[in-house]
């Protein structure tokens, strides 16, 4: 067993949890047991101590060693009100008050004077200093304690081999405790008397030892049973665990994303593990493609400015007269750019979180507009409403000058922009949002060209993407403008779609939505 295993761990703990249940249910069983079988002493020996009294009543206090309850085997005692013993039966012949028998001052010696001398009418003194110890209760019925130093109501006798009372000490073997009851009577010639009678607890203590015995050996095999159990169930629970980690080892050594961990069909909680884990090699798998993608066309792309760079470069250092100042510094300003939006995914890649700057859209697209005075086509400004969001000013111009340079390239004769406020369900001028909620300022720009084949309408956002009529590099830039506005648009919190053309057959209409920030508390 493993050191720390979960097996292991398991097991040990069914097996402590198991333990404590089974010993707090065996002190309660014992408990139980115990306190029954002395009540039913207690029961047996009140209901002889009554039929003894019963028949003291029958008799004079001279002839109270005649009766027949002093035949019996269990202890049988009656003493009168003087503490002087009327009458007992074999197993209490001979000795003193059992009332006297436990305490340390009364000396547990036999007293035959006291055994079976009746008393007479000249003891009316003794009789009157009997009833003074018994107090005011002394003929009722009422059971009473026999030890008045303790309350368990136990007397303890010396017993021989046969588990019989016995005074002669050589013939004594144990002690054995007796549940003894004292019912208060009076004889037929108004001597008052109190009846002792016992009842072994000898049956209580063997069943509680037997009880006990069977616990002790029944225990360690309980939990060894349980431990057992448990380990071989939760081996089991784990087999496919085990099977998921090798794979996933496998799969680190051999860096083959492809590869899947196997998925029992159990249902369980494992099964949902082996899923999940399916689902994350799926979108690792999925990243790492498109890293590789994105390096290889990042490569292709920057291939071809450098090499047209150099080929002029090299050019001019031939032939000086030849060199192409304007197309040098326009590759060059092409590949800047290209590194710049190359840098720009990879921090968006990585996560980077926007600024909580509160930019102004409306102010954007002013700023903007005012900046392009050399694109082919004039930009009509519409509606602009007031509000602000919370994100890059750097960012967010940096989508808008995306979407107007696409719209520039693909535009017939006009591109337009407008910023609007819309709600969540669509309410307002514009239409409504994936993302639900609000309120939203909605960034449109529209141009009148050829529009978008209903086909390509999701994977012109995806990186290096052209259509088929901008293939030229030089027309239709490196495919990574509608990319990076989208990735920053859900890194605001908002999205970039691209709107039905209705009730326009031309054109395209990109709809950058962003959610509106609070208004800024007023001091």
């Amino acid at each position: 067993m493993r050191k720390g295993s979960v097996r292991a761990r398991a097991a040990a703990g069914a097996t402590a949890v198991v333990a404590v249940a089974l010993v707090a249910a065996g002190l309660v069983v014992i408990a139980v047991l115990r306190s029954g079988l002395a009540d039913n002493a207690r029961l047996k020996a009140e209901t002889s101590a009554r039929e003894t009294a019963a028949q003291v009543t029958d008799v004079d206090a001279r002839n109270v060693g005649d009766i027949d309850a002093l035949g019996e085997d269990e202890p049988v005692q009656v003493v009168d009100g003087s503490g002087k013993v009327l009458g007992a039966n074999d197993a209490l012949r001979g000795r003193g008050p059992v009332a006297d028998f436990n305490r340390p001052d009364k000396p547990d010696t036999p007293d035959s004077d006291d055994t079976e001398e009746p008393s007479s009418g000249d003891d009316d003194d003794d009789d009157e200093r009997g009833a003074d110890e018994q107090g005011a209760d002394d003929e009722s019925d009422e059971p009473v304690e026999v030890d008045r130093d303790s309350e368990s109501g136990t007397v303890t006798f010396p017993v021989d081999d046969d588990g019989e009372v016995t005074y002669d000490r050589a013939d004594a073997v144990a002690d054995q405790d007796f549940s003894v009851v004292a019912v208060q009577s009076a004889t037929r010639d108004g001597t008052p008397v109190t009846v002792y009678t016992g009842a072994s607890l000898q049956a209580q203590e063997e069943a509680v030892s037997d009880v006990t015995r069977a616990m002790l050996i029944g225990l360690p095999v309980m939990l060894v049973v349980v431990a057992g159990v448990t380990w071989l169930v939760t081996r089991r629970a784990l087999r496919p665990v085990e099977g998921i980690r090798g794979e996933m080892a496998a799969i680190t050594a051999s860096t083959d994303l492809s590869r899947r961990v196997p998925e029992p069909d159990t249902g369980d909680e494992v099964a949902r593990l082996a899923r999940t884990t399916n689902e994350t090699l799926a979108a690792l798998e999925s990243s790492v493609e498109r890293q590789r993608r994105f390096v290889a066309d990042a490569s292709h792309e920057l291939r071809s400015p450098i090499a047209s760079l150099r080929t002029q470069l090299e050019v001019g250092a031939a032939h000086p007269e030849l060199l192409d100042v304007d197309g040098a510094v326009e590759d060059t300003v092409r590949l800047q750019g290209l590194a710049a939006d190359l840098l720009l995914l990879a921090r968006l890649d990585a996560g980077e979180r926007p600024s909580d700057a509160r930019v102004s859209p409306a102010a954007l697209v002013r700023e903007e507009v005012a900046q392009r005075a050399g694109d082919r086509h004039p930009v009509r400004v519409g509606e602009l409403a007031d509000g602000e969001v919370t994100g890059s000013r750097g960012q967010l111009a940096r989508v808008l000058g995306n979407l107007l340079d696409n719209a520039q390239r693909h535009a017939a004769s006009e591109v337009t922009v407008s910023v609007r406020r819309v709600d969540g369900s669509g309410s307002g001028s514009g239409s409504g949002s994936p993302e639900g909620g609000g309120p939203w300022l909605e960034v449109e720009v529209a141009d009148d060209g050829d529009g978008v084949p209903e086909g390509e309408r999701e994977r012109i956002f995806e990186r290096f993407v052209r259509l088929d009529d901008a293939r030229s590099r030089d027309e239709g830039g490196a495919g990574l403008g509608l990319a990076i506005a989208r990735d920053v648009a859900a890194r605001h919190g908002g999205s970039l779609t691209l709107a039905p053309t209705a009730p326009s057959p031309r054109g395209a209409r990109f709809r950058l939505r962003l959610p509106e920030a609070k208004a800024a508390p007023q001091r």
